[in-house]
């Protein structure tokens, strides 16, 4: 099997950065302390289970942004793709705001250090509330192989995060 890419957490300076106003400093440091990379359940798992760094209640029609610490360094020519659990999704209609999360192989170089953040909603129609804890497993990230097209002349470079080659 072929190894393309590493899992690392950002700094504690980037995670404090982006976490500040919505957690105080002593959790701060605490939920940082606490981040697992990423992992494989079994040895036939295609996806990579990312832990939730808090725990959580989301109610029906409740949204939730979370940093998850975490940052995806990949050879050239891979993406990473993010969705949550299939049980969870099965289980509570929980989605991604925008569908599925994209980490391009040049955001591990952003500002940010290409913090991952995930934004979910339980959409579930039958009245579920979801419970999650800290270090249970949230979403599953999948390497997926990408082409360009043969008179691909890109040359810009990224600094930041979502949504921003559009600025």
């Amino acid at each position: 099997m072929q190894k393309i890419a590493k899992f690392y957490k950002v700094s504690y300076e980037q995670f404090e950065k982006d976490c500040k106003g919505i957690f105080n400093e002593h959790e701060i440091k605490t939920i940082y302390d606490g981040i697992q990379l990423p992992k494989r359940a079994t040895k036939g798992s295609a996806g990579y289970d990312f832990y939730s760094p808090v725990s959580f209640t989301l109610k029906p029609q409740e949204t939730i942004k979370l940093p998850t610490g975490i940052r995806a360094q990949m050879c050239e020519g891979w993406v990473l793709q993010l969705f949550p659990r299939s049980s969870l999704g099965f289980k509570y209609r929980l989605q991604f705001n925008n569908t599925v999360g994209i980490i391009d192989e040049d955001y591990f170089y952003s500002d940010n250090e290409g913090h991952i953040f995930v934004k979910l909603t339980n959409d579930s129609k039958e009245g579920k509330t979801l419970q999650i804890e800290a270090n249970e497993a949230l979403v599953q990230g999948i390497f997926l192989p990408f082409g360009i097209c043969e008179d691909d002349e890109v040359s810009e470079k990224r600094n930041g995060g979502f949504g921003s080659t559009n600025k």
